[in-house]
């Protein structure tokens, strides 16, 4: 099933890797390009102002040409870049985690799309189970060898 191949995490592996691999191409050829990507994953510095932020779309077009393919690199799997946005020119750094790309498209036209489906962990907050610290406590004062390391 297509499940199986576009949820495996080797398969994601490879998508990122041919991702950079492309990007790295255009990079040396001077391409300029655009990317789709998933604004949740997106990250800004500094943050933009809410009005322009309210403006972008679950999935968005970013096109990297001019003074923002001039400062493009990939660092830690992420693709970064200078930007500016809205009627302000409003300048930010752009974070794109690779994986969030959806597409790359030169000149209108997608030369990749990502067919990478991870699914995200969430981290468990492991709540304190006051409980096990209370029987723990009767369980150590109940050897009566245990009570001197208790202060009274």
């Amino acid at each position: 099933m297509l499940e199986n191949v576009i949820e495996d995490n080797n398969f994601a592996v490879l998508m990122q890797n041919h991702m950079q691999e492309l990007i790295v191409h255009f990079f040396n050829k001077e391409q300029n390009f655009g990317i789709l990507c998933r604004i949740e994953d997106v990250s800004f510095e500094p943050l933009l102002p809410e009005k322009i932020n309210s403006e972008f779309r679950s999935l968005t077009l970013f096109f990297l040409a001019g003074y923002t393919f001039e400062t493009a690199e990939i660092l830690d799997n992420t693709l970064i870049f200078e930007a500016g946005f809205g009627s302000e020119n409003f300048g930010s750094l752009v974070s794109v985690p690779l994986l969030s790309i959806m597409q790359i498209i030169v000149d209108e036209t997608p030369v990749f799309i990502n067919l990478a489906s991870i699914k995200k962990v969430k981290k468990s907050v492991k709540k304190v189970d006051n409980n096990g610290v209370d029987n723990s406590m009767a369980s150590f004062l109940s050897n009566p060898e245990n009570s001197k390391f208790v202060k009274k």
